[in-house]
């Protein structure tokens, strides 16, 4: 075991050098500099083995298993943007943990860095994904300030201090195969799985805020954002080596004091704001005039937080494909756990990721520990998603 500590800390090492902004620190919220920084290497031993572990199903102890917790603010800007954890089971398993900024890094960023120091671990230089620094900066000119308000803004966006619980769902194939039959219409005659899945679980998150707040008035609005990837999108098309925060949310909102929308209805919705990207959409966003673009789309926000009775916002995100299929020379991963135990402020959050054996899809829900208990107790919900099945056996 020393032996492959010491390879995979050495790999990681010669990993950096060619992306060398991970081991850089934040300055002034804008820029990664001072690339001599280091990245956090820490090794954890777990006390049972990892058959054990998965047995008992317990996702909030995931937080135990990565340096930093999931999805909260960054408290100290003097590391670097990743850091390891490598947990050792008594049974000699091991599973690596990865925590990382979401200021350099997005899942396509994540996969090519991880991709690319599996291949550094195993002595396959041809695999190795070089990354390409100027291709998003190019289309994305960086600037050398930002209005505090459009920071002040995501703020409000994402963090609001609460009750928040994770919860895994697992979908079977054969629930999905209904769902899209339900999710077909005229406008979208074939829902893809993540369509079908997105609109069915926004649906009942809604049921489930409006349960809670029936008679308070706490919203009228909810709001779905949809996180797209823009590399494929871009003309030219840009890379998987591009690194950067390189996608943007499509949005879909919903009057809730109107009747309640049906699922294919909902799919419609999203599905056309996904399309619109596939417009001149994404050169609106591209060179210094896309910045006026972004500065607009936040006034649009800002004025919709600051409004007395404020939005439901449900952020939806697929990592299906990015690393199920890393090789460290083990074979690949037997599973891949989304987090454990958020932070007291991050919430409304939907992670789509791969099942064990590749069967179904997982969705990892944060949300409201109050609102979480009545969709976790949807008998129409939970006849098509199964509140976190065993890990251990296929589905």
């Amino acid at each position: 075991m020393s032996q492959i500590i010491a390879q995979l800390k050495k790999s990681l090492s010669d990993t950096l050098n060619i992306f060398y902004p991970f081991s850089g620190s934040i300055k002034n919220n804008l820029f990664i500099h001072d690339f001599d920084t280091s990245v956090p290497f820490s090794e954890a031993r777990v006390n049972c083995s990892m058959f054990e572990f998965l047995k008992h199903q317990e996702t909030d102890l995931l937080a135990l298993f990565v340096p930093y917790r999931a999805f909260c603010k960054e408290t100290d800007t003097t590391i670097g943007q990743v850091a390891i954890q490598l947990n050792i089971f008594v049974c000699g398993g091991i599973a690596i943990g990865l925590s990382c900024s979401h200021k350099i890094e997005d899942a396509t960023t994540s996969s090519a860095f991880l991709h690319s120091w599996a291949a550094t671990f195993t002595g396959s230089p041809e695999k190795v994904l070089h990354p390409n620094f100027s291709e998003g900066s190019t289309m994305f000119p960086p600037r050398d300030s930002l209005p505090q308000k459009h920071i002040d803004t995501m703020d409000n966006l994402w963090f609001k201090e609460g009750d928040y619980v994770t919860r895994r769902f697992v979908f079977h194939d054969k629930a999905i195969a209904t769902l899209r039959a339900k999710a077909k219409s005229e406008l979208v005659p074939k829902p893809t799985r993540i369509e079908a899945l997105t609109c069915f679980i926004w649906k009942h998150c809604m049921a489930a805020s409006k349960g809670i707040s029936a008679g308070l008035k706490k919203t009228s609005m909810a709001m779905l954002v949809q996180a797209v990837n823009l590399r494929a999108r871009m003309k030219p098309r840009l890379s998987d080596a591009s690194i950067g925060n390189i996608f943007w949310w499509a949005p879909a909102a919903v009057d809730l004091t109107m009747e309640e929308r049906e699922l294919h209805e909902l799919v419609d919705l999203v599905n056309a704001a996904i399309a619109g990207f596939d417009t001149d959409f994404e050169k609106n966003l591209q060179g210094n005039e896309g910045y006026l673009a972004f500065s607009d789309y936040f006034d649009q926000l800002e004025e919709m937080f600051s409004a007395e009775i404020k939005p439901d916002v449900w952020a939806f995100t697929c990592w299906l494909r990015f690393f199920n299929d890393l090789d460290f020379g083990w074979g690949k991963p037997f599973w891949i756990g989304i987090m454990g135990k958020v932070g007291s402020a991050f919430r409304n959050l939907i992670m789509f990721s791969e099942t064990p054996c590749g069967i179904g899809i997982e969705a990892w829900v944060t949300m409201d520990e109050k609102e979480m208990a009545i969709l976790e107790n949807d008998p129409e919900f939970l006849a098509f998603a199964s509140l976190n099945p065993s890990i251990l056996l296929p589905l």
